[in-house]
C-alpha cells in the first residue's frame, strides 16, 4: 500500500491539522504490514505557484526551455507521479481565510494535468484518478458545519469538488471547528476527531 500525506498548514506545533493527520497516517501504518509512505510537508518546501514563465513550457518546444521550466515541469511530473501511485492520500487541509492554504492550492495546480489526471470528451471533462481513497483532515477557527457557517466554507467543499472532477470519490473529512474558540472548545474538538480518526475504514 502506498500513502501519500500531505501537510500545508504553516503553525508547525500548533498545527490542528499537522497533530490530526499523523494520526491519521500513523493509525494506517498500525493496520496495515507493508506502507509505503510519501510525505510532503507544503509549507515548508512549498511548490512554486503557477507563472506565466511556468505555464509558457506547455507552448514552446523543449529545446527552448528555460532552467525554470526544465525544473518546474520535472517537479509537476513527479508530483503527478506521486498522486498516481498513491492508494491512499491523507491531506491536512486547514481554513484558511474562509479557503485552503495557498501552498496546497499550489500543489492542486499541478496535479491537474490535462490527459493525465482528466480529459475532455464530447460530453465534457471526465476524471482519470480512480481506486484511490483521500481522508481529508480539516481545522477552522470557528463553526462552519452549520445551514449558516457552510455559506462561508471554500475549503472542505472545494477540495471534495476538485477531487471529484478528477475522479476521486472515496473522500472522507474529519474535521476539528472552533479550535480558535477557547481551550476547552479546541481540546473537545481535537478528542472528537481523534475518536473519529479511530472509525475510519483504512
Amino acid at each position: 500500500m502506498k500513502l501519500l500525506h500531505l501537510d500545508s498548514s504553516i503553525l508547525t506545533d500548533n498545527s490542528v491539522t499537522r497533530e490530526l493527520s499523523a494520526v491519521v497516517a500513523n493509525t494506517l501504518r498500525q493496520r496495515h504490514a507493508n506502507v509505503e509512505t510519501s510525505y510532503r510537508d507544503l509549507a515548508a518546501n512549498p511548490i512554486a505557484h503557477l507563472s506565466g514563465e511556468i505555464v509558457g513550457a506547455r507552448f514552446a518546444p523543449e529545446s527552448d526551455w528555460t532552467a525554470t521550466q526544465r525544473s518546474e515541469a520535472a517537479l509537476s511530473d513527479q508530483l503527478i507521479e506521486e498522486f498516481l501511485a498513491a492508494d491512499v492520500l491523507v491531506i491536512g487541509a486547514p481554513m484558511y481565510n474562509f479557503s485552503i492554504p495557498t501552498q496546497l492550492r499550489s500543489w492542486i495546480d499541478r496535479v491537474f494535468a490535462a490527459g493525465r489526471t482528466f480529459k475532455y470528451t464530447e460530453t465534457g471533462p471526465v476524471g482519470l484518478v480512480k481506486d484511490k481513497k483521500v481522508v481529508l483532515v480539516s481545522a477552522r477557527g470557528g463553526v462552519h458545519s452549520g445551514e449558516q457557517g457552510s455559506l462561508m466554507d471554500f475549503q472542505e467543499d472545494y477540495l471534495v469538488k476538485v477531487l471529484g472532477f478528477l475522479g476521486v470519490s472515496d473522500v472522507e473529512i474529519i474535521r476539528a471547528e472552533a479550535v480558535n474558540m477557547g481551550p476547552d472548545k479546541r481540546a473537545t474538538s481535537i478528542h472528537m476527531a481523534k475518536e473519529a480518526i479511530a472509525k475510519l475504514a483504512l
